[in-house]
């Protein structure tokens, strides 16, 4: 069977209390990696294109980002908004109320997916609080990721929503390095942002005397931090629940050049989007960072530590040379699951089977809800020839097969 992304045992051993207090999200945790695991049981057919209940519903709410990270495929150094208007940008995104609109019809029609914000930076879009508390009250459990913009003032309000699950890139131990790689689009001190808001959130979850949010700490591995791994870990350990390491996710020109014609044949037109993930994110040392993530899993072990999980989950120096130097190898990941399990959303309302390299659409909200877009016959023939044809050349460093 091909290799399933999944949530690390350490996770669930150390968090089963405080996701035991809150079933309406546990329950749909373990549903949605139940059907991970059985999913070939489950779909039998799958090139039928046909697809089961929504999981996940994620949204890239808004393409606006107040930093230029340098590992972005967005607004990172070949990142694809690059000369985008952004007055535009804003003037395309999907109001509120439309989005509450759409979770009421998924609510109606069975649909109770973990909901997922992401952008851009997702506390820059207007109302994104208001939204929270919204679908929160629909009964569907709310993460969102962030750079930890913002956290601060609406600390109280996420925590009496409550939000399940805070993500905050870290991506340094220090001022320094964090905002190196991280830097402002303007004036700003990011680290200092992130401290201020896990101080606040973890103020508000104890006035409340509740476990919520969980904090989780993303960190992009790259040629800048990698020696710095468990001192992310060792600074932060008092102030989050649980660490997130992502071997970071990108493409070499070849790739790139094959993905063209690749998805041109099946789809018969040229995407453009999987060109902004294109880098030199490689490893300058790979015997190094080994020794790092070793050394995470070993000082994490502990009961009172928070856990670790690696994105991908590779170990051994080898592994790790092989991930970032052959586009290739997909060490078991060979079938892409998540276009039968998540709806991607983009910010101007667009729907796409895939998170990162969105070019392919099934349709808008705008015009439309999710539960008639989930199985139209556009995304069926996406998931079609995924399941006949295999993966596409991009598909071998993608969130949506080795990470969500």
């Amino acid at each position: 069977m091909s290799s399933r992304s999944s949530i690390s045992l350490g996770v669930i051993l150390k968090h089963f209390a405080n996701l035991a207090r809150h079933p309406w999200i546990g329950s749909k945790l373990a549903k949605l990696q139940a059907e991970k695991w059985l999913f070939n049981y489950l779909y039998p057919r799958p090139d039928s294109g046909y697809a089961r209940r929504i999981r996940q519903a994620s949204f890239r709410i808004t393409d606006l980002c107040n930093l230029r990270c340098h590992t972005c495929g967005q607004w990172g150094d070949r990142g694809f908004l690059h000369g985008q208007d952004l007055k535009a940008l804003k003037r395309n995104e999907v109001s509120p109320s439309r989005y509450l609109e759409v979770f009421s019809d998924l609510v109606r029609h069975g649909h109770r997916p973990l909901v997922y914000f992401w952008g851009g930076e997702p506390m820059l879009y207007d109302g994104i609080v208001d939204l929270i508390e919204g679908v929160t009250h629909l009964g569907l459990p709310v993460a969102i990721a962030t750079n930890g913009s913002r956290i601060a003032a609406a600390a109280q309000r996420l925590a009496q929503a409550p939000m399940f699950l805070l993500q905050i890139s870290i991506d340094g131990h220090c001022a320094e390095l964090h905002n190196r790689l991280r830097p402002s689009a303007g004036k700003g001190d990011n680290f200092r942002d992130i401290q201020k808001g896990l101080l606040a959130v973890r103020q508000a979850r104890e006035e409340r005397g509740s476990n919520l949010p969980l904090i989780a700490s993303l960190t992009t591995i790259s040629q800048e931090n990698l020696k710095h791994l468990v001192e992310i870990y060792q600074t932060f350990r008092q102030q989050v629940d649980l660490f997130v390491f992502y071997l970071s996710w990108w493409i070499d020109p070849e790739s790139a050049r094959a993905h063209d014609q690749d998805f041109s044949r099946r789809f018969a037109f040229t995407p453009t989007r999987h060109w902004g993930w294109v880098g030199q994110w490689k490893s300058a040392d790979y015997q190094e960072l080994a020794r790092q993530l070793a050394t995470l899993l070993t000082i994490s072990r502990p009961w009172s530590a928070p856990p670790v999980t690696i994105i991908p989950p590779l170990r051994g120096e080898e592994n790790l040379r092989q991930y970032y130097t052959d586009h290739a190898a997909r060490f078991g990941y060979d079938q892409c699951i998540s276009i039968f399990q998540v709806v991607e959303v983009n910010s101007n309302g667009d729907v796409s089977p895939c998170r990162d390299y969105h070019d392919y659409v099934v349709g808008n909200i705008k015009e439309a809800t999710l539960t008639e877009l989930w199985n139209s016959p556009a995304y069926r023939k996406f998931r079609h020839s995924l399941a006949t044809e295999g993966l596409m050349p991009v598909c071998t460093r993608c969130c949506g097969l080795m990470g969500y």
